[in-house]
Protein backbone atom coordinates (compact mmCIF):
# COMPACT_ATOMS: atom_id res chain seq x y z
CA UNK A 1 0.00 0.00 0.00
CA UNK A 2 1.36 3.43 -0.99
CA UNK A 3 0.82 6.10 1.64
CA UNK A 4 -0.12 9.64 0.69
CA UNK A 5 0.38 12.33 3.30
CA UNK A 6 -1.17 15.69 2.31
CA UNK A 7 1.47 18.39 1.92
CA UNK A 8 4.28 15.81 1.98
CA UNK A 9 6.31 14.08 -0.71
CA UNK A 10 7.81 10.66 -0.11
CA UNK A 11 11.60 10.87 -0.52
CA UNK A 12 12.62 7.51 0.94
CA UNK A 13 11.47 4.55 2.98
CA UNK A 14 9.26 6.05 5.71
CA UNK A 15 10.83 9.46 4.92
CA UNK A 16 8.74 12.42 3.80
CA UNK A 17 9.52 16.05 2.99
CA UNK A 18 7.15 18.96 3.44
CA UNK A 19 6.03 20.07 -0.01
CA UNK A 20 4.07 23.33 0.22
CA UNK A 21 2.61 25.21 -2.71
CA UNK A 22 0.55 24.29 -5.72
CA UNK A 23 1.38 23.47 -9.30
CA UNK A 24 -0.24 25.31 -12.19
CA UNK A 25 -2.51 22.30 -12.78
CA UNK A 26 -3.88 22.50 -9.22
CA UNK A 27 -5.41 25.98 -9.60
CA UNK A 28 -9.04 26.33 -10.60
CA UNK A 29 -10.88 29.64 -11.01
CA UNK A 30 -13.29 30.22 -8.13
CA UNK A 31 -11.37 28.13 -5.58
CA UNK A 32 -10.76 29.83 -2.23
CA UNK A 33 -7.87 28.75 0.02
CA UNK A 34 -8.02 29.65 3.71
CA UNK A 35 -4.48 30.10 5.01
CA UNK A 36 -3.51 29.08 8.52
CA UNK A 37 -2.45 30.18 11.10
CA UNK A 38 -3.41 33.79 11.71
CA UNK A 39 -0.95 36.39 13.00
CA UNK A 40 -1.44 38.93 15.79
CA UNK A 41 0.27 42.24 15.06
CA UNK A 42 2.50 43.65 17.79
CA UNK A 43 3.66 47.18 18.42
CA UNK A 44 7.22 46.08 17.63
CA UNK A 45 6.08 44.81 14.20
CA UNK A 46 4.53 48.15 13.37
CA UNK A 47 7.27 50.44 14.71
CA UNK A 48 10.17 48.38 13.36
CA UNK A 49 8.66 48.02 9.90
CA UNK A 50 7.73 51.71 9.77
CA UNK A 51 11.19 52.87 10.79
CA UNK A 52 13.00 50.22 8.73
CA UNK A 53 11.26 51.48 5.60
CA UNK A 54 11.85 55.12 6.61
CA UNK A 55 8.15 55.96 6.65
CA UNK A 56 8.16 59.14 8.71
CA UNK A 57 4.40 59.51 9.16
CA UNK A 58 3.89 59.86 12.93
CA UNK A 59 0.49 58.15 12.75
CA UNK A 60 2.38 54.83 12.89
CA UNK A 61 4.74 55.44 15.82
CA UNK A 62 3.85 58.62 17.75
CA UNK A 63 1.10 57.79 20.28
CA UNK A 64 0.50 61.47 21.15
CA UNK A 65 0.06 62.41 17.48
CA UNK A 66 -2.14 59.36 16.81
CA UNK A 67 -4.33 60.14 19.85
CA UNK A 68 -5.24 63.47 18.22
CA UNK A 69 -6.20 61.73 14.93
CA UNK A 70 -9.62 60.39 14.00
CA UNK A 71 -8.37 56.90 14.91
CA UNK A 72 -7.31 57.82 18.46
CA UNK A 73 -4.37 55.42 18.37
CA UNK A 74 -1.53 54.45 16.01
CA UNK A 75 -2.43 52.79 12.72
CA UNK A 76 -0.49 49.76 11.54
CA UNK A 77 1.58 50.69 8.49
CA UNK A 78 -0.44 49.56 5.46
CA UNK A 79 2.65 48.27 3.65
CA UNK A 80 3.30 45.99 6.64
CA UNK A 81 -0.26 44.70 6.31
CA UNK A 82 0.31 44.17 2.57
CA UNK A 83 3.54 42.25 3.24
CA UNK A 84 1.96 40.16 5.99
CA UNK A 85 -1.15 39.20 4.03
CA UNK A 86 0.86 38.38 0.89
CA UNK A 87 3.36 36.39 2.94
CA UNK A 88 0.66 34.42 4.77
CA UNK A 89 -0.65 33.23 1.39
CA UNK A 90 2.62 31.93 -0.09
CA UNK A 91 2.91 28.45 1.42
CA UNK A 92 -0.41 27.26 0.03
CA UNK A 93 -0.54 29.23 -3.20
CA UNK A 94 2.70 30.45 -4.79
CA UNK A 95 5.44 28.50 -2.96
CA UNK A 96 6.29 26.65 -6.20
CA UNK A 97 6.06 29.77 -8.37
CA UNK A 98 8.91 30.91 -10.60
CA UNK A 99 8.29 34.61 -10.08
CA UNK A 100 5.82 37.21 -8.93
CA UNK A 101 4.58 39.06 -12.02
CA UNK A 102 2.92 41.98 -10.30
CA UNK A 103 0.33 43.51 -8.08
CA UNK A 104 -2.53 44.93 -10.14
CA UNK A 105 -4.54 46.43 -7.34
CA UNK A 106 -4.41 46.88 -3.57
CA UNK A 107 -7.50 47.94 -1.64
CA UNK A 108 -7.58 48.85 2.05
CA UNK A 109 -11.23 48.89 3.19
CA UNK A 110 -10.56 49.14 6.96
CA UNK A 111 -7.76 50.18 9.35
CA UNK A 112 -5.52 47.76 11.24
CA UNK A 113 -4.31 48.36 14.79
CA UNK A 114 -1.76 46.76 17.09
CA UNK A 115 -3.39 43.73 18.71
CA UNK A 116 -5.48 42.80 15.67
CA UNK A 117 -5.09 39.22 14.50
CA UNK A 118 -5.13 38.85 10.74
CA UNK A 119 -6.19 35.81 8.76
CA UNK A 120 -5.68 35.42 5.03
CA UNK A 121 -7.41 33.72 2.13
CA UNK A 122 -6.79 33.46 -1.58
CA UNK A 123 -9.39 33.35 -4.35
CA UNK A 124 -8.23 32.06 -7.74
CA UNK A 125 -9.44 34.52 -10.37
CA UNK A 126 -8.09 32.70 -13.41
CA UNK A 127 -5.14 31.10 -15.12
CA UNK A 128 -3.68 30.72 -18.58
CA UNK A 129 -0.90 28.76 -20.22
CA UNK A 130 2.37 30.62 -20.67
CA UNK A 131 3.03 31.77 -24.23
CA UNK A 132 6.80 31.57 -23.73
CA UNK A 133 7.33 28.60 -21.39
CA UNK A 134 5.60 25.25 -21.90
CA UNK A 135 6.49 24.24 -18.31
CA UNK A 136 4.58 27.09 -16.64
CA UNK A 137 1.44 29.19 -16.60
CA UNK A 138 0.19 32.50 -15.27
CA UNK A 139 -2.15 32.41 -12.28
CA UNK A 140 -4.15 35.46 -11.18
CA UNK A 141 -5.44 35.58 -7.60
CA UNK A 142 -6.93 37.90 -4.99
CA UNK A 143 -5.32 37.61 -1.56
CA UNK A 144 -7.51 39.01 1.22
CA UNK A 145 -6.74 39.76 4.84
CA UNK A 146 -9.36 40.01 7.55
CA UNK A 147 -9.38 40.77 11.25
CA UNK A 148 -10.44 38.39 13.98
CA UNK A 149 -13.91 39.96 13.70
CA UNK A 150 -14.18 38.90 10.04
CA UNK A 151 -13.85 42.48 8.77
CA UNK A 152 -11.74 42.63 5.60
CA UNK A 153 -8.75 44.99 5.84
CA UNK A 154 -6.94 44.31 2.56
CA UNK A 155 -7.48 42.87 -0.92
CA UNK A 156 -4.48 42.31 -3.20
CA UNK A 157 -4.92 41.31 -6.84
CA UNK A 158 -1.75 39.58 -7.97
CA UNK A 159 -0.37 37.43 -10.79
CA UNK A 160 2.48 34.96 -10.61
CA UNK A 161 4.27 32.51 -12.88
CA UNK A 162 3.36 29.01 -11.64
CA UNK A 163 5.34 25.90 -12.55
CA UNK A 164 3.69 22.85 -13.95
CA UNK A 165 3.95 19.52 -12.16
CA UNK A 166 7.46 18.09 -12.34
CA UNK A 167 9.14 21.43 -13.15
CA UNK A 168 9.41 23.19 -9.77
CA UNK A 169 12.81 23.76 -8.17
CA UNK A 170 11.85 21.22 -5.49
CA UNK A 171 11.12 18.63 -8.21
CA UNK A 172 14.59 19.22 -9.69
CA UNK A 173 16.23 19.00 -6.26
CA UNK A 174 14.41 15.74 -5.49
CA UNK A 175 15.65 14.23 -8.77
CA UNK A 176 19.20 15.24 -7.82
CA UNK A 177 18.86 13.64 -4.40
CA UNK A 178 18.68 16.91 -2.41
Amino acid sequence: MTRHLPGMTKVGEQRFREDPGLYYEDFEAGDIYEHWPGRTITEADNVWFTLLTMNTHPLHFDHNYAAASEFGKPLVNSTFTLSLVAGMCVSSSSQKAIANLGFEEVKIPAPVFVGDTLYAETKVLGKRESRSRPTAGVVRVCHSGKKQSGEYVMHITRSFFATKRGHAVTDKMRKEGN
